[in-house]
């Protein structure tokens, strides 16, 4: 019984991507225990079950902070998961995030004009928006002139940054604080109880929201013409020329799409009304790259991906509860980022385990 089970697991698509990424998680997380145990010894074992427990440990509100850590690298990991089902690398899901959160602010700060049951659906709208625009340039230039999109991508992250600090400076900048201003109630997503269901005022539809757009994206790749073609072109561009698809079409609105996903993650996360503010600061904003890394362990599948957001999320918030311990910020923050790091290696194990499959197969067929 236990042979036919991993021999099933092993030949079929998901239990291939499972395993990679559930052993893509235990060396992330092993990794992060030997650094508990050389930081503080003594107290590595309950510090790493407290990482472990991650929101559990808190009762509802610690699965309140899950799913509101969880909202952004969400969105961004569909990004990244979108474009890689089309043979594209969108290494900008940062820049693309970091438009959104701004044109999102500004909106709610500036246009309290409109009214208040319209005011957040229009700022989110214009998050999504800036986020699709900041991801249409790599998509051209991909398209028309053959520019790799990760650098012209890279590239945007930077411009993204910059331009998001003059902005703010200049439009909604907070000089005491050196950040953005604080939006109108109005444009603070509606939050129908949930905040009082997980007892944290963070909590909103704001995952409601992530939640139906990985059902969406879901459906687009995988029950329409469209999906069909984006991810013909990822696999073999010059096939789909042969078979009629315009290629250079569906890179442009591949890009698009991904970009308008990660520029929603930033209106959703500053929008929350959880008192995150845009920073004046030269750093790109880490929910891009932790998409990356999402997307990687998700293997693409936007279900996947909605998964792999949750659990790294999980592991964020038990990172914040390892303080009750004797270690240092820096300590919790190399762990996570140990762990998320780790999830690139998912995909190297999944070639790994097509490869002895592919041996096995040979083998069975010569004998």
């Amino acid at each position: 019984m236990k042979h036919k089970l991993k021999f099933s697991l092993m030949n079929s698509s998901w239990g291939v991507s499972f395993i990679s990424a559930a052993m893509a998680i235990f060396i992330g997380l092993l990794f992060g225990f030997i650094i508990l145990l050389i930081s503080n010894s003594r107290e590595a074992v309950p510090g790493f079950f407290a990482i472990l427990q991650g929101g559990f440990a808190d009762g509802a509100k610690g699965i309140g902070d899950m799913l509101y850590n969880a909202i952004p690298i969400i969105l961004t990991g569909l990004s990244v998961g979108f474009a890689f089902k089309t043979g594209l690398f969108n290494i900008g899901a940062s820049g693309q995030f970091t438009m959104g959160a701004f044109v999102a602010i500004f909106i709610g700060i500036k246009w309290t004009f409109l009214p208040g049951h319209l005011h957040w659906i229009v700022a989110l709208t214009g998050a999504l928006i800036a986020g699709a625009l900041w991801g249409l340039l790599p998509g051209i230039l991909k398209a028309y002139y053959n520019v790799h999109e990760v650098i012209s991508s890279i590239m945007m992250n930077y411009i993204g940054m910059y331009l998001v600090n003059i902005l703010i400076v200049k439009n909604i900048h907070d000089k005491i604080k050196n950040q953005s201003l604080p939006v109108a109630k109005t444009a603070i997503i509606p939050k129908a109880g949930l905040d009082k269901i997980f007892e944290t005022n963070n909590m909103n539809i704001g995952i409601l929201i992530a939640i139906l757009a990985v059902i969406v994206i879901y459906i687009i790749l995988s029950k329409t013409t469209l999906g069909y073609e984006l991810k013909a072109c990822g696999l073999s561009p010059t096939a789909s020329k042969y078979a009629g698809i315009n290629a250079k079409n569906k890179i442009i609105l591949s890009m698009l799409i991904a970009g308008a996903l990660s520029g929603l993650g930033g209106g959703l996360l500053y929008l929350a009304g959880s008192g995150k503010y845009l920073q004046v600061v030269d750093i790109l904003a880490p929910q891009g790259f932790a998409g990356i890394s999402v997307a990687l362990l998700g293997m693409s599948n936007p279900i996947g991906i909605l998964f792999a957001g949750l659990f790294i999320a999980h592991l964020t918030v038990g990172g914040v509860n390892i303080q009750l311990y004797s270690f240092a910020p820096e300590v919790i923050d190399i762990i996570i980022s140990a762990i998320i790091y780790c999830g690139a290696f998912s995909l190297l194990f999944k070639n790994i385990i097509l490869k002895i499959n592919k041996r096995s197969s040979r083998q069975e067929a010569s004998k």
